[in-house]
């Protein structure tokens, strides 16, 4: 996309996030590292849930540096409101960290005095920093011009066709900042971020996409289509699966899914019976040489007493001498 079709595009979407959200002013009298602090929080979640976390912070510690030795796990259960806490958290302790070994102190304003350039590199600097961060402090903690674009947001430009795909894995919005005048930055970013929040929250609802269509009535055939898992290694989308539903049918994926294990319930079935009738061929084959052997053995027992009766006829017929 050329440079005015980019700067057209992102005024229109200026305009349109207008009409559905209200802008969000963050505290002035936060200082820059807290500012750095909030916007870990503040990353890919709502402003309210952000401002309940930093409080939970705030409240739940002594100081920055209790923040800093505890554990991720019990960092994320105090920011269990946040979309993601766990990386919430791993973004909060690492960039405390890194300002402490740097700086041994919880302090950033001496940035402030500094060349903004110069600062924002020393923002970069700090391990556990995103491009949404380093953004979010140069914008409201030393009065520079940048738009935070959280992960929701890139997603949400690309299918805009604002960016490309290339430019969405730098997290890079190209013009944006061009477009926008300095003084209406902290508004832009305020709206720009609840749209990327709610397109990372839910992609496919049917409110996100009508505010994409609005923006971009092509945009309806660049968003993803929602899949459902209808069998390992396949899936179906929910078009076809209506279709087949109303049809009176299953869907393709089920169908290739449910043969096999028909195939192989026949085949098990075959199988036992093959193997019953072999049985009772057996016991009947048993059977037989037992019935014989049983029909000999009686016929020589009365052959026996048969032949003991006649040698004591012979016996008795004798004269005595």
């Amino acid at each position: 996309m050329n440079a005015s079709n980019r700067q057209n595009l992102i005024t229109k979407v200026f305009k349109v996030l207008k009409r559905h959200y209200e802008p969000v002013k963050p505290p002035v009298e936060r200082t820059v590292l807290e500012h750095l602090l909030y916007a870990c929080c503040l990353e890919n979640s709502p402003f309210e849930a952000a401002d309940e976390a930093f409080a939970r912070l705030q409240q739940s510690y002594f100081d920055w540096n209790e923040v800093r030795v505890t554990t991720v796990t019990e960092l994320a259960e105090t920011l269990a409101c946040l979309a993601d806490p766990s990386a919430a958290a791993t973004r909060l302790k690492r960039c405390l960290q890194s300002v402490f070994e740097t700086h041994y102190a919880f302090d950033l304003e001496t940035l402030k005095k500094q060349n903004l350039g110069n600062s924002v590199k020393d923002i970069e600097s700090i391990i556990g920093t995103t491009p949404f961060i380093v953004a979010y402090v140069t914008q409201h903690g030393l009065g520079g011009h940048a738009i935070p674009c959280s992960q929701g947001l890139l997603d949400a430009f690309e299918i805009l066709e604002i960016i490309s795909a290339a430019e969405a894995a730098k997290r890079r919005v190209p013009g944006l900042e061009r477009a926008v005048a300095k003084a209406k930055g902290p508004e832009m970013a305020s709206l720009v971020h609840q749209l990327g929040v709610d397109y990372f929250a839910a992609p496919f609802d049917s409110k996100v996409r009508d505010l994409l269509a609005e923006i971009d009535p092509k945009s309806r055939d660049r968003v993803p289509a929602r899949t459902t898992k209808a069998s390992e290694g396949s899936t179906t989308t929910e078009k076809e699966a209506a279709s087949a539903e109303s049809a009176g049918r299953k869907p393709a994926a089920e169908q290739d899914a449910t043969a096999p294990q028909s195939a192989s319930k026949a085949k098990s079935s075959a199988a036992i019976r093959k193997k019953k009738s072999s049985a009772d061929k057996g016991a009947d084959d048993e059977a037989q040489p037992a019935t014989s052997a049983t029909s000999h053995d009686a016929q020589s027992t009365s052959s026996e007493s048969e032949t003991k009766k006649s040698g004591s006829k012979q016996l008795s017929r004798k004269k005595p001498r």
